[in-house]
């Protein structure tokens, strides 16, 4: 595990981190950089270790970081024309029969 004392984290913490990571690096990002940024996320939703004396200890945060993705994805389509997004789903659709044909 990258930096910090890792020993006020609880079991179910640390699983997430690993399932954070394991996502990341799915998608090619490195292993420590992977591990980085799931810390991140973990100390970003739980406010940091939730054991005895850890800053978190108790307190329900409502998991930001697991709402982030949907608001990223609306936005991202919400900034394009009606055609635009047409087109695309067009393009997915072809794609998708391709590839029902292919196997």
């Amino acid at each position: 595990m990258p930096g910090g004392d890792k020993s006020k984290y609880t079991d179910k913490q640390e699983r997430k981190a690993d399932h954070i990571a394991g996502g990341y690096e799915k998608r090619g990002v490195s292993e420590k950089e992977a591990e980085r940024r799931a810390w991140a996320t973990v100390n970003k939703d739980d406010g940091g270790g939730k054991k005895e004396g850890g800053s978190g200890r108790g307190k329900h945060t409502g998991n930001p970081a697991a709402h982030k993705g949907g608001d990223k994805g609306g936005a991202a389509s919400a900034n394009r024309s009606a055609a635009e997004r047409s087109a695309s789903a067009k393009k997915a659709a072809r794609t998708r029969a391709q590839h029902e044909h292919h196997t």
